[in-house]
């Protein structure tokens, strides 16, 4: 599937790319840029920090070893709205092997995450992925929503890609979090396997160490109020994967 071409005479989508190795910087730079995406590149966290008022970008890969400021860091960061920036797509870079930072980057609201090395065409696909979810949410702040879907007291407006607790006060997501509850939702009472959740958000099959989904659901979790071990909306079935318990009202 192609990158999602915008509007003719606006810009194609930005990508900041925060890496200190500069080898990767130029090569993605130029792979990027030839599959008609911008690129701006930064070295590490505060010439990303500099850019990042000016660039209006959509996704941002980064590393996440990286001097000063450390990745893991610098995504915390990202991830509060006092940033300003909590609705961009994150990809983050990790050393092979490094399972504990992977998990870490994806508790902190990581959209996916490749390890190196990478081949340029799979960050590619990840990209494109991402940009398609980022795309999805309406451009226009006011935009009516085109239906509510209420659960067990929450409301989701998919026109808005707003959640809203039973207070009606919005409570931030992801784009990772919004598309896996959205999934969810969406096929209430039906049990989604591990793979069925990956297949569906990323177009790939879980590896035998991917626990990718086992964090987003329990980070979505914490975001519904939905204690672990006593879950009420998103339930786990053991052997089998994870379930919206909750009768799902449409409007």
């Amino acid at each position: 599937m192609e990158t999602p071409q915008p509007p003719p005479g606006t810009p194609a989508p930005h990508i900041l790319v925060v890496d200190d190795d500069r080898d990767i910087r130029d090569l993605l730079a130029k792979f990027l840029e030839r599959h008609g995406l911008r690129v701006t590149t930064a070295r590490d966290a505060r010439e990303a920090r500099r850019a990042l008022p000016h660039g209006h970008f959509q996704v941002i890969v980064l590393d996440l070893m990286m001097p000063g400021e450390s990745g893991l860091d610098f995504a915390r960061w990202l991830r509060t709205a006092a940033s300003g920036y909590a609705h961009l797509g994150l990809i983050m870079l990790t050393a092979m092997g490094e399972e504990t930072d992977r998990i870490i980057g994806l508790e902190l609201g990581a959209d996916d995450y490749l390890p190196k090395p990478f081949n340029p065409r799979e960050l590619l696909a990840r990209l494109r992925a991402v940009l398609r979810r980022v795309s999805d949410a309406p451009k226009q702040a006011g935009e009516a929503p085109a239906r509510v879907l209420r659960f067990g007291g929450w409301t989701l407006e998919p026109a808005r890609r707003r959640l809203l607790n039973p207070d009606n006060v919005e409570v931030p997501v992801t784009g990772g979090e919004y598309d896996l509850l959205i999934a969810l939702v969406e096929r209430a009472n039906k049990v989604l396997t591990r793979d069925m959740l990956l297949d569906l958000l990323r177009g790939r099959q879980a590896g035998p160490f991917d626990r990718a989904i086992d964090v987003a659901v329990s980070r979505l979790r914490r975001k519904l109020e939905d204690d672990g071990r006593h879950a009420q909306i998103i339930k786990t079935v053991r052997g089998g994967g994870y379930v919206l318990a909750a009768e799902v009202e449409r409007q």
